[in-house]
């Protein structure tokens, strides 16, 4: 893959995010304990419409993927978190690649953002979500939940008692946010 054309999209996302930041959300999202050092503030309709600007000007699936995993890997900013999600074509995400990506979730907002892009497209959702609420690290727990809600919602995961038991068992013992979520998984079990 040629660096060069991925340093060069990298930098004019970045430029996109600075023409969009707002200093009041970044402020709010900084008290209220995001994670990032570098926070544009940036709304996340204004996140999703500069990648789909980038989308539709790069037909390389190859290139789009790896643009996103160069802003995924920068850990330490919101905006290029949430938008590499955006760009990563679902059909090349490997479930390798989905595990680690969850592994490495940092906040509420990416893993909700993460699964609502990207995640709920790909082959193999159901055994990810699957494999993620088994795990123990609360954010990799809440995104294999928060997968379940979007693949419910999507059609491409059924309600029925044994997934309805696992969710209750779980909601006797959970913290927020993840008890929030997982009442709105009950809701949406029936």
């Amino acid at each position: 893959m040629d660096t060069n054309k991925v340093q060069e999209n990298i930098r004019e996302i970045r430029k996109e995010f600075f023409a969009f930041r707002n200093g009041i959300v970044a402020d709010k999202l900084r008290k209220a304990g995001d994670p990032h050092g570098m926070i544009m503030g940036c709304l996340l309709v204004d996140v999703s419409a500069i990648a789909g600007r980038v989308r539709e000007t790069i037909d390389d699936e190859e290139l789009l993927a790896s643009l996103a995993i160069e802003l995924w890997n920068d850990i330490n900013s919101r905006e290029c978190r949430l938008a590499a999600p955006m760009l990563y074509p679902a059909r090349l995400m490997t479930p390798e690649t989905a595990l680690q990506w969850c592994e490495s979730v940092e906040s509420v907002e990416i893993a909700d953002n993460l699964c609502h892009k990207l995640l709920r497209h790909i082959e193999g959702s159901t055994a990810l979500f699957r494999q993620l609420i088994s795990q123990d690290k609360p954010l990799v727990k809440y995104t294999g939940y928060r997968l379940l809600l979007n693949l419910l919602l999507t059609g491409k995961e059924q309600s029925s008692a044994s997934l309805r038991a696992i969710v209750e068992a779980e909601a006797e013992q959970a913290q927020q946010p993840l008890k929030s979520l997982l009442k709105d998984i009950l809701e949406e079990l029936g």
